[in-house]
């Protein structure tokens, strides 16, 4: 059975910073980042292939968020610089072995997720 823990999440100013981390014990090949707020559909924020070589941003966070692995260790991080209000969701991390297929990751592309971890951005 996969479990995937995300942590990190909490309330932080507008312009600050957070790392977001995803631990799995799945042995992670295509992995992403998508958040919700409610009312709305989940949409992915940063996806990575197995080494790095395929990355998606929303064009959102393009030059603010930056999806890194630790492969060994078998976590994903996702750090989050100039954030604002418009960032303010449940974060989840997921996890699946191919590629996604568009563009855009939706989440039908990813079979195992995380919990979610909560980012509150303040004023």
């Amino acid at each position: 059975q996969v479990h995937m823990v995300e942590s990190g999440g909490g309330p932080v100013q507008a312009g600050g910073s957070l790392r977001l981390s995803c631990t799995s014990n799945y042995k992670s090949n295509y992995m992403s980042w998508f958040r919700q707020v409610p009312g709305k559909e989940r949409e992915a924020v940063a996806a990575s292939s197995p080494v790095g070589t395929v990355i998606y941003y929303a064009d959102s966070v393009k030059g603010r968020f930056n999806i890194s692995r630790d492969v060994a260790k078998k976590i994903v991080y996702l750090q989050m610089n100039s954030l604002n209000s418009e960032d303010n969701a449940m974060y989840y991390c997921a996890a699946g072995p191919t590629r996604w297929q568009s563009v855009a990751p939706v989440p039908a592309d990813f079979p195992y997720w995380g919990q979610g971890t909560q980012v509150t951005v303040s004023k």
